[in-house]
């Protein structure tokens, strides 16, 4: 519980609710960005997983000025912090599905949390981006913030008519009013909150030779340096699609902003570059490959719980490597062993498999989930290896996992007693060695 309220996971206090399941987020929503200013309207299909004497949303730094359950007004509602607390006038009873609809509006801006960086909705000098990990979606929606209850959804964005809106999934419908063109994007497939976003923009939108669709909203000016970064895009999705199987949504879109950003930001179905990326060394690159690697191992399949973030960041991370194996750069046995050393070289306080919030997104759980993955590979050989990575993302896309559920697959679908490996890698805290190539 926080301030009274619950909490659905102890890396991310004050967020979510495990009494009430979302299946589905229609948003419609207008911003004008001269004035930074969010009107919306959330209508949310959800079911109640226990008896509910109140239901707890999250929202932040935005007002709520009406809200429907079912139709009707509620007992009453209210905000708390960064939590909007809906009593109804009757308990709604486990099991049973219900609908509510709530008016907002207000000055959207991140949320500040100690462990994290700054998340959520955030102005660019010309434009807005989203992101929404680990905290950031209660800034422009209310929402159930937990990565384990993914929902579809239905976003539609109004803004001024020289601008580009991107969001999840595939556009389904564009509208010019008088002052305003409205895009509506449809993500029919289940979707963490988290990985929910709007990109807003004055961008060229370009379709690359790909299958699926892979789309790019760029700078007018982006050339060359779009194809020096992103021009392997479609080969580099034919490669991933061969090792960890076929693509999981309908489309994958690149958003380049105009500004400088520190890091990508990962969403489903498209990934936020910023303009410094359009350099085209290897640093640039393997970054495009990691937030496509994403699509599969976060996106389709997602964490249950927040301490099991390697099942995320150390996937792509690999996939970096594997796609420098792919594409005629240095092998995988170059990076592990690479990095290995590097990594041999540092504090050896963190365990994989639980390394707390403060270090959740620390380096070391990329690089040595990444070196987990490889000396997984080298004990099992390449196809079993890969055959597991496939039956991982065909088994459980659309789903919630945590790492005990990778564990008992490897062992599983490869028949190796990997005990000793998995506990020293993912449970202790010294960095074991690699096995031998």
């Amino acid at each position: 519980m926080s301030n009274g309220l619950p909490t659905a996971d102890p890396y991310l206090p004050g967020h979510g609710d495990p009494s009430w399941s979302a299946r589905h987020y229609d948003l419609d929503l207008g911003y004008d960005l001269a004035r930074n200013h969010l009107r919306g309207q959330a209508t949310i299909r959800a079911t109640a997983t226990d008896d509910l004497s109140r239901i707890v949303l999250d929202l932040a730094h935005l007002r709520v000025t009406k809200v429907l359950l079912d139709g009707k007004a509620p007992a009453r509602y209210a905000a708390r912090g960064h939590r909007l607390v809906v009593t109804p006038k009757t308990q709604v009873a486990a099991g049973r599905d219900f609908e509510l609809r709530i008016t907002y509006a207000g000055n959207p801006q991140p949320i500040v949390d100690k462990h994290h960086d700054d998340a959520g909705w955030e102005e660019l000098t010309d434009g807005v981006i989203v992101a929404g990990q680990p905290h950031g979606a209660p800034t422009w929606f209310p929402c159930n913030d937990r990565p384990d209850d993914k929902a579809s959804y239905t976003i539609a964005v109004a803004v001024p008519h020289d601008y580009t809106v991107v969001a999840n999934g595939t556009l389904a419908k564009k509208q010019r009013s008088a002052s305003v063109t409205t895009w509506r994007y449809e993500q029919e497939l289940p979707m963490a909150t988290y990985l929910a976003t709007v990109q807003i923009g004055r961008y060229d939108v370009r379709e690359l030779a790909s299958e699926p669709p892979l789309l790019a909203a760029v700078p007018a000016d982006a050339d060359p340096g779009f194809d020096a970064s992103f021009g392997r895009n479609g080969e580099m999705l034919e490669v991933f699609s061969r090792l960890f199987g076929p693509y999981p949504f309908p489309t994958y879109s690149v958003v380049v902003t105009d500004d400088d950003l520190e890091i990508p930001l990962e969403s489903q179905s498209l990934s936020t570059f910023g303009r410094n990326f359009l350099d085209g060394e290897w640093d640039s690159v393997r970054l495009v490959a990691h937030e496509l690697a994403h699509q599969w191992f976060g996106n389709a399949v997602t964490l249950r719980r927040w301490q099991d973030i390697w099942l995320h960041e150390g996937f792509a991370c690999y996939s970096e490597w594997l796609w420098s194996e792919e594409s005629g750069g240095e092998s995988a046995d170059h990076w592990a062993e690479l990095h290995h050393e590097r990594l041999s070289g540092l504090d050896q306080d963190l365990v994989l498999a639980d390394p707390g919030p403060a270090l959740m997104f620390d380096d070391r759980v990329y690089k040595r989930g990444a070196l987990t993955l490889h000396a997984l590979r080298r004990t099992v050989g390449d196809e079993p290896f890969f055959d597991l990575l496939r039956a991982w993302v065909a088994e459980h896309t659309g789903g919630s996992v945590v790492t005990a559920d990778f564990v008992a697959m490897a062992v599983e679908r490869t028949g190796a007693d990997l005990t000793d490996l998995f506990v020293e890698w993912l449970h202790r805290t010294p960095l074991p060695d690699l096995p031998r190539a």
